[in-house]
């Protein structure tokens, strides 16, 4: 289990507690002043004694109990707008996803009929009919550099429709570290389980560093399962000049960074079968945000010092 707060700057308001105690032990002393100047000493003498004197008689409460509620509710605001979410390993049934898929000109290769990324899009096509009703689903195509297709949505036809559109990009080169960080991006509003597919045939050679990538979905509690696509051999595309090898050792990098799994995937079954593994995943990262309920709690608290300010430690004038 992990806390991370997504405000942090207002963790410095926790500074203000000391001043509350302060704060709270000058107006006391204050109030005992005032007291001691209308106190009525013979009637104070013939209930505790002789002994009944200004200098040892306590005419005020500390209210020590009410200063540990205020500190309480004090710190629990604190807390609250820093906005703390738990993270935490779990099984869950649904999940947001966002499948980010190379359109690199590779991608024309011809060890897959009739290419790579015509088997990658109807894969993906059966992986949105399988995925539960409940699930978000966001489409990133990449190659030079990324591009968010369609944000996070439930609509399946228009994720068929974004799925069944995409071609290869005119943009030149393979960016897998800003694939991985703009599919990140689409999900941080997510409080499900957040889990990044990212579909490749070939190795990273423009843009941001992938394992940096990796490193910035783990900071933020992303999976990624990554799925090579290419047989052994390889394929050739652009008049079968240019051979196009996964760079499986990559590849397995970011999915062990993030926690997740990587899948070898030389034909269109092992494509099918590796979305199938990963929807079918039981056991995710998922996160609790405890922004409202530590505010209740402290709303609870501010009710709780009222009454007792005007039952228990009221002060009479």
């Amino acid at each position: 289990m992990e806390i991370v707060f997504l405000r942090p700057e207002y963790l410095w308001l926790l500074l203000s507690l000391p001043l509350l105690v302060v704060t709270h032990f000058f107006v006391l002393r204050y109030l005992k002043r005032r007291a001691l100047k209308f106190a009525n000493f013979e009637a104070i003498r013939r209930v505790v004694g002789p002994q009944g004197t200004s200098k040892n008689a306590s005419f005020l409460s500390k209210n020590i109990g009410l200063l540990i509620i205020r500190m309480i509710a004090l710190f629990t605001i604190i807390i609250a707008i820093s906005s703390p979410v738990v993270y935490y390993t779990g099984k869950t049934s649904s999940s947001s996803f966002v499948l980010a898929i190379d359109t690199s000109s590779s991608m024309l290769a011809d060890d897959f009929s009739p290419s790579r990324l015509e088997a990658a899009k109807k894969a993906a096509l059966t992986f949105i009919k399988k995925i539960p009703k409940r699930s978000l689903v966001g489409i990133v195509s990449f190659s030079g550099s990324a591009f968010v297709e369609t944000d996070l949505t439930n609509d399946k036809l228009l994720l068929e429709s974004k799925i069944k559109s995409l071609s290869v990009s005119s943009v030149g080169g393979t960016d897998l570290g800003t694939a991985i960080i703009t599919s990140t991006n689409i999900l941080l509003k997510e409080q499900k389980a957040r889990t990044i597919i990212l579909l490749t045939d070939g190795q990273s050679n423009v843009g941001v560093d992938p394992l940096e990538g990796a490193k910035y979905a783990k900071s933020r509690n992303v999976v990624v399962y990554t799925i090579g696509i290419g047989t052994q051999e390889g394929g050739s595309f652009i008049n079968e000049i240019a051979i196009s090898k996964l760079d499986e050792d990559t590849l397995k990098k970011i999915a062990h960074i993030t926690s997740g799994h990587y899948y070898r995937a030389e034909n269109p079954k092992e494509i099918d079968d590796a979305y199938k593994n990963i929807v079918e995943a039981s056991v995710q990262k998922l996160s609790l945000n405890l922004s409202m309920s530590l505010l209740l709690f402290a709303i609870i608290l501010l009710f709780v010092e009222w009454s007792l300010m005007n039952t228990r430690y009221r002060t009479l004038p």
